[in-house]
């Protein structure tokens, strides 16, 4: 007996070794977490930089989708109604055009608007919230024009009813443009909903 038992004690701590391999083959530890997550920023990095201005919003592509990034604008007190649109609208295509700082590319941002765009307000005839592009919106990407459309749609630059009318240099054609869920979410293969407008 004492010789069967002897030979039982390695047996056993066989099985019993081999009841630990098979425990470990769930993973339990998942090392450390990551260092960041895609799209998502540690503060307020631009708004630090920029104390004085007025807050705005500029949607960039980060993950193949649009996504809304603090900024600001600098408009002078005392400017009118008309005037100020353009300017904010100028700052946001600034805005837009810029590299996106280091943490946001780090994170996964960037954009496709080209430097060097200009908007103007509205000729004689063209409605009255009517921004013109030193470029036609047709000449852009589809992320470039998605990027204008969501961001200046949402902007004090615009009516604030979700649209926003666009067009190139007179007497390019003017087309109110929306900015919907589907194309925040797929703006490489979604064209904005447009309609034409007319009497311009």
């Amino acid at each position: 007996m004492t010789v069967r038992r002897l030979l039982a004690l390695p047996l056993l701590g066989v099985l019993l070794t081999g009841c630990g391999i098979r425990a470990t083959e769930v993973p339990t530890d998942f090392g450390a977490a990551p260092s960041r997550v895609p799209c998502s920023l540690a503060g307020p990095e631009e708004s630090a930089q920029s104390a004085h201005g007025v807050p705005v919003q500029v949607f960039l592509l980060c993950g193949a989708s649009l996504v809304a990034v603090d900024r600001t604008v600098r408009v002078p007190e005392g400017t009118a109604d008309a005037r100020r649109r353009v300017i904010v609208a100028q700052g946001l295509l600034d805005q837009l055009a810029k590299q996106p700082s280091p943490a946001e590319r780090s994170a996964g941002y960037t954009t496709y608007v080209p430097g060097g765009l200009g908007v103007t307000g509205p000729r004689p005839k063209d409605p009255e919230d009517t921004l013109r592009l030193s470029t036609a919106p047709s000449r852009l990407t589809s992320y470039a024009l998605a990027q204008l459309v969501c961001t200046l749609s949402d902007s004090a630059a615009t009516e604030d009813d979700g649209s926003v009318i666009l067009g190139g240099p007179a007497p390019d054609p003017l087309r109110r443009y929306e900015c919907t869920d589907d194309l925040r979410d797929h703006p490489g293969s979604t064209q904005p909903p447009s309609s034409e407008v007319t009497g311009a």
